[in-house]
């Protein structure tokens, strides 16, 4: 099955380094993998392409192989910026019919690096930008290219969001596919609680459509089932009618973390769906807006998202100011797509970064004095550790409903160590590690998969849980050769 993809004048054009895509007519590449192993054989490639092929010889190569995590130093034999569905599906079965490693790239965003493989074939959405909204509907369209400001901005013009995650500069589909976790959590549930339908690539080149009402099986497995069942190029999703919140963070000293993580796992487990506040442990910038006098001071904050009335903000707020007076209050409205970019000057493309996470149920005295010794111990300035409330309406969905498998969880744990000199690596490791070492027996056995690194087999069984051995039999009907591996992998039987 073939799509073409339908532009508007203006979109969908352009190559990530902005550069218009020239159409890569029947051009023959070869190449040899970088690996140490014997190589008897090259492979060509005849491919009539809409979008551009980057080789390791491409000018481009060395920023196009480039993901979130400057960490991950990964060198694919070819990357393809695509430009239309049928540059999806010329990529999928080349990779298949060549037996190379696939990955595919969405934002660049994932804490492993599963967008961008060694020796193998990289297909790169990120020309796919189409965003399409249905304001009497109130649903929106997105090709799989788009990151979440890019998403936030458009669906902002029609008064709508789409409840995703914390960074505009997030893929919106490896975002999604994970489960999708955010300022509107509470409030409107998961990303996927949101996803009408979904457009998939599948391994044997077929494309296909996944809803409740077509490819069932497959729509259940890609909401949290991550990469694993075929490249999804475009996503439909119902929006919501907020436009400006009241939000942003409340700073305390650290010295009164204890109390406030005592009270904050109290108030948020009772609170009106309305409200959303994700604890961190952080250490000041050293800039605007925070003032001078708290500059590089380890401290903690809640990040509040308050959605509600805006008549009622005070009322709600009030309790929270009167329970401690923050350090720092920058609390107070602002668009949704302001909300969304708080943190992203202060996290941008290719800082180090070092993740390990678990779902928490209860936070316990002896777990928040674990987090003490470690929050003290912030190894570099942009080091944190944060936790995201998934109760409220995420929680009222059953835990088979979707293949996310901690709907009973109330949190879901991230520590990671960030650092932009790569000779802290060490030193960011560590500290991550150990943290995470200590409070793991604290948690509730998995993980969110967008916050996982390469951790193995059984933390993915940990983390699906119950449902794992049905992904395992989606997995095997869709993708028996488990082409899309490239992830957190869910094996076929």
């Amino acid at each position: 099955m073939s799509q073409q993809n339908n532009l508007k004048q203006g979109e969908n054009t352009d190559s990530p380094t902005g550069e218009a895509f020239p159409r890569t007519s029947l051009l023959f590449l070869t190449y040899k993998p970088r690996s140490t192993m014997e190589v008897t054989k090259t492979a060509q490639l005849p491919l009539q392409l809409h979008g551009q092929l980057i080789t390791p010889q491409s000018p481009e190569y060395a920023t196009a192989r480039q993901v979130f995590n400057g960490m991950i130093n990964k060198h694919p034999a070819l990357i393809a910026w695509c430009a239309t569905v049928d540059d999806v599906v010329t990529m999928v079965n080349y990779a298949r019919e060549q037996h190379l490693p696939l990955a595919v790239r969405g934002g660049g965003h994932n804490a492993a690096g599963s967008g961008v493989c060694d020796d193998g074939v990289v297909i790169d959405l990120s020309g796919m930008k189409r965003i399409d909204v249905d304001a009497q509907k109130q649903t929106v369209r997105v090709e799989g290219g788009c990151l979440l400001r890019e998403l936030d901005a458009k669906t902002h013009e029609y008064g709508l969001t789409v409840p995703t995650g914390i960074n505009g500069t997030t893929g919106v589909g490896g975002l999604t596919l994970g489960g999708g976790l955010g300022y509107l959590t509470r409030q409107c549930g998961l990303t996927i609680d949101n996803l009408l339908e979904a457009t998939v690539v599948l391994a044997d080149g077929r494309v296909v459509n996944a809803s409740a009402t077509e490819h069932e099986d497959l729509f259940w497995a890609i909401r949290g089932g991550g990469g694993n069942f075929g490249v999804v190029t475009s996503f439909l999703f119902r929006a919501h009618p907020i436009g400006t919140v009241v939000a942003g963070p409340m700073l305390y000293e650290l010295a009164d973390a204890k109390a406030i993580m005592q009270w904050y796992r109290t108030y948020i487990s009772d609170a009106p769906d309305t409200i959303n506040g994700w604890f961190a442990f952080l250490t000041v910038p050293p800039g605007p807006p925070f003032p001078e006098h708290l500059h590089l001071k380890k401290m903690c904050a809640i990040v509040w998202c308050y959605s509600g009335p805006a008549e009622d903000a005070d009322t709600v707020f009030g309790p929270i100011r009167a329970m401690k007076t923050p350090a720092l209050d920058l609390v107070g409205p602002m668009p949704v797509p302001v909300m969304q970019g708080l943190f992203d000057a202060l996290y941008p493309p290719g800082l180090h970064a070092y993740w390990k996470a678990d779902f928490v149920r209860e936070l316990s005295d002896e777990a928040i004095d674990i987090h003490l010794r470690h929050a003290a111990q912030l190894p570099t300035m942009l080091s944190t550790m944060h936790l995201y409330p998934i109760n409220g309406a995420a929680a009222r969905v059953d835990n088979q409903a979707t293949a996310w498998n901690y709907r009973d969880a109330t949190w879901s744990m991230v520590i990671v160590g960030f650092d932009a000199d790569p000779a802290n690596d060490t030193l960011i490791t560590n500290w991550t590690r150990h943290y995470w070492q200590e409070l793991h027996p604290h948690g509730a056995g998995g993980a969110y998969v967008n916050f996982m690194m390469d951790e193995g087999e059984d933390r993915v069984r940990a983390t699906y849980g119950t449902n794992y051995d049905r992904l395992a039999t989606i997995k095997t009907k869709y993708d028996p050769a488990n082409l899309f591996r490239v992830n957190q992998n869910i094996r076929p039987r």
